[in-house]
Parts: C-alpha cells; structure tokens; sequence
C-alpha cells in the first residue's frame, strides 16, 4: 500500500510506479467523502492536462465520483489548471479535481485539489481529504459505466476551454494587442495552455503548441535552461518583441526580451506590481513566496505597499486573497494572481497582463524593467535543484537546523530567516537559501545578487560548503 501524502501543491507520483489507477481511485474515495462531508448534493469539476494517461485517469476519478451520486462535470479536452479553477467556481462545485503533475518530468502525474472558490484547496482542507483516502478499494471500477452515469445526469461533459477563452476576450482588448506595433511569441511547452492560445492569438510565433506527452524529454517547467528553443527562435526572428512561457498546466509565468533573454518570475512580479499600482493605480498589498527576491520589498516600500512574505505554496497566497485586498500574488515558481481575478495562478493570463502595460505604455519589455531597476536596482537570481543522496540531503537539513553555516566561501553569514527553509544573508541585496522540496527528491539552492555572475558565484560557493561540511 502506498501512502498517500499531498505535497506543497497536489500529490505527484511517477506513472505506473505509485501513480496508478488504484491509487488514483483511493483518493478520488477520500476526495468523495469530503465533498460529501461539507455539501449534501456536491457536484465536482474534473479535468486533465497534456500528460500521459490523462484521460484514462480522469475516467477513473469519474467512475468514483459518480459511484458516489456526486455530479461530474468533466472537460471535453485537456485543460489548464485556471480552466479548472474557473469552472469549479462558475458551476458552484464544493471541488476540482484536476489530473495534471504540473512542471515535473514527463514520468510524473499527479493530482491538485481545488476549492469553491476558484483556488487551490486550503491546507488544512487537503489534510481533511487526506485523511479520508482508504487503504484498498472494494469496488470493481470496471463494473462502473460512465455512458449510464451520464444517461442519469451524473457526469455532463462541458467546454471549459471555450469558457476561458470568451473570459480573456472580455476582460482584454485583444485585438488591440494583436494589432499594436509590438510582436508576440508564446512558447506552451508542449503543455495545455497551447490550444487556448492558438485559439486567441493564431497568428503569433508558436512554439511547442502540439501534444507531445514526452515534452521532447525536457521538464515543462518555463526556466531558462528549458527554454532554450524558444530563446534562439526569438533571436533568429529578430522582430519578437516580448516572449511568453507558461508551464505544463500553464499556471506559471516567466518572459523572454526582445533579444531573447530570460526574464524570471522576480521581473514578472515587479512589472505587474508596477504597471497596476504606478500606470492603473490599483491598491492593495503584495504577497510573496520567502524565496522571492527582496527588490520586491524595495518597491513596495517606494510605493507604500504593504508587503507580506509567506511559506512556499500558493495556497498560503490563496488564503490571503480570500482574506485581504492582494494587489499581486507570487512565488519564485513563477506562480503569480493578480487582484480582480480568481485567487489562483494563471500564466497566460499575467503575460498577456504584460503584452497590455507593453501596449497601453508603448514601451518595451526592457524599458519597463529599466524603470523598476530606477528605484531597486538591477539584480539576478538563480536556482538550482540538486539531485543528492537521501543520506547527503539529510545531513545539509540537520546542519540547516543546527547553524552550522557561518559563511559560504567568501560570503559572511549576517542574518538567517527560517519561514520556510533557511535564507543565508550576505547584505540588504545578497543571499542564499536552501531548502528541501515538497514535490521532488531534491533539495533546492536559491540565490540573489547584482549579476548574475555573482548569483551563480553565491550558489557554487553554497554547493561547496553544504557538500563538504
């Protein structure tokens, strides 16, 4: 039996290892109990992404769900996660379900919980539902069919994408993007942002817009190491003007310039916070990740921003959203929500919220982050994920917690944070931190300087230090 434990955000396995109908059946279980739970008729929105098996594993949550005369509505294609979210708020589901292992490697699936709201499902919610997961399953599945659950009303198939796409059109002015002086690129990544776009925007630069479950055996995970493609192609045109990754289940953000630069997360953030407080003089607080860069601090405090750092998660941003008035929301990840909308990440949404400051301003990506970098300064981040020994992981963590860490080669430890992992200070604009992730058999490395020579100094002088003591 495998036990069944939700991670930073969803459950995520490897496909055929734990990641397999029975499993997947013994948390649509314990997923059904609850809903039954908190609602006397609930009804559940259920979709996939691009993955392998999408489809067959959707199949199987339904057959489930409807064993327990709970109402599926179930996306008549693959979807991206605010699709999900979106429609679980519309229909007034007490859930979404959706099938999707978000940026992970190709072997991976998984399965996210999002709640009534239009969100991901609260922390201690997801610990409710866990709880509930059985270690078997009596029911034979097999024996369930789908077409008589639909023939008495308890699984309706709905356009979810369509949904989505006349939101975007009505919140936009899409054909005042299409048609400005600025040209577009957008990179799917081989996930299921890619038909919604083609749909919007079909005469843009498109990259990796075609199923392929494999993602040509590179993590859909918009880094700049995965981007490498989509950064030549906007080289080789020399009239891209502005870039758009999203992740797998396009709830990440990250951009590409006109020469084909990578522009992380930290950037997007800072160029939304900046466009809707200082251009649309929308208020409200900002919410981040700890791993966030602190020149997000810098802004805010220029722009008399509440700003209120939160462990890693975007279900910690969700729940203040629910709360408070939150301008913008964001992880490192790339996971950003901005205020007006649901209080959950959706990658293309916040690009095309970029294309709109690009096109109303009528300056570049670059002279817009020239103008942030007026008032914080210029500054790089970088990550990297290392792939270490258990027993090796183990040892850095212990160390983490006993401060054994005075300095990393050259850099002074001045100051530590421990929200969420541990966060090494140098000065007010250099750090490392270190952390183990929630999702992955890895321990993660963040850090922030000046260059990014100097960022990628910080993490070399950090590897050789956490591997040697």
């Amino acid at each position: 039996m495998t036990k069944i434990k939700f991670g930073t955000d969803g459950w995520r396995a490897i496909i055929a290892k734990e990641f397999t109908v029975n499993n997947v059946a013994r948390i649509s279980t314990g997923t059904a109990l609850w809903a039954k739970q908190k609602q006397e008729k609930p009804a559940i929105m259920l979709g996939h992404d691009c993955r392998f098996g999408g489809e067959l594993f959707v199949e199987t949550v339904a057959r489930v769900l409807t064993k327990h005369g709970i109402k599926v509505y179930l996306a008549s294609t693959f979807v991206t996660a605010p699709m999900i979210s979106m429609g679980t708020k519309n229909h007034q589901c007490a859930l979404g379900v959706f099938i999707t292992a978000s940026h992970n490697p190709p072997l991976y699936n998984g399965y996210k919980l999002k709640g009534n709201y239009g969100g991901p499902l609260l922390e201690e919610q997801v610990l409710e539902v866990e709880a509930l997961i059985p270690d078997g399953l009596e029911d034979d599945l097999d024996k369930i069919s789908l077409a008589d659950m639909e023939h008495q009303g308890l699984l309706e198939h709905i356009d979810l994408e369509g949904m989505y796409a006349k939101y975007i059109e009505e919140q936009f002015d899409l054909e005042e993007i299409r048609s400005s002086k600025w040209r577009f690129a957008f990179d799917a990544m081989y996930g299921s942002g890619q038909a919604v776009m083609r749909r919007l925007f079909p005469d843009i630069t498109l990259l990796h817009c075609e199923r392929q479950p494999l993602f040509d055996g590179i993590p859909p995970e918009p880094l700049a190491r995965n981007l490498k493609a989509f950064s030549e192609t906007i080289k080789a045109s020399g009239n891209i003007d502005c870039g758009l990754a999203v992740d797998g289940d396009a709830d990440r953000t990250a951009l590409m310039d006109s020469r084909g630069q990578y522009i992380d997360s930290h950037h997007v953030i800072l160029l939304l916070i900046h466009y809707l407080h200082h251009y649309k003089n929308i208020k409200g607080k900002a919410v981040v990740g700890f791993s966030s860069s602190v020149k997000i601090k810098k802004l805010c405090e220029a722009y008399g921003i509440p700003l209120q750092f939160v462990k890693i998660g975007f279900k910690h941003i969700c729940g203040i959203m629910l709360e408070e008035r939150v301008l913008v929301g964001g992880e490192e990840s790339g996971g950003i929500a901005v205020i007006g909308q649901l209080p959950e990440r959706d990658g293309i949404y916040n690009g095309l919220l970029i294309w709109e400051a690009m096109v109303k301003t009528g300056k570049s990506l670059t002279e817009l982050i020239e103008e942030i970098y007026a008032i914080t300064g210029a500054f790089a981040f970088e990550r990297a994920d290392l792939k270490i020994s258990q027993e090796d992981k183990e040892r850095i963590v212990k160390n983490c917690n006993n401060n054994a860490y005075k300095r990393f080669g050259d850099y002074e430890v001045r100051k530590t944070e421990t929200l969420d992992g541990f966060k090494y200070y140098f000065s007010d604009s250099q750090w490392l931190m270190i952390r183990p992730s929630g999702t992955e058999p890895v321990l993660r490395t963040y850090a922030e300087g000046a260059t990014k020579e100097e960022a990628l100094h910080i993490l070399e002088s950090g590897y050789k230090t956490i591997m040697n003591l």
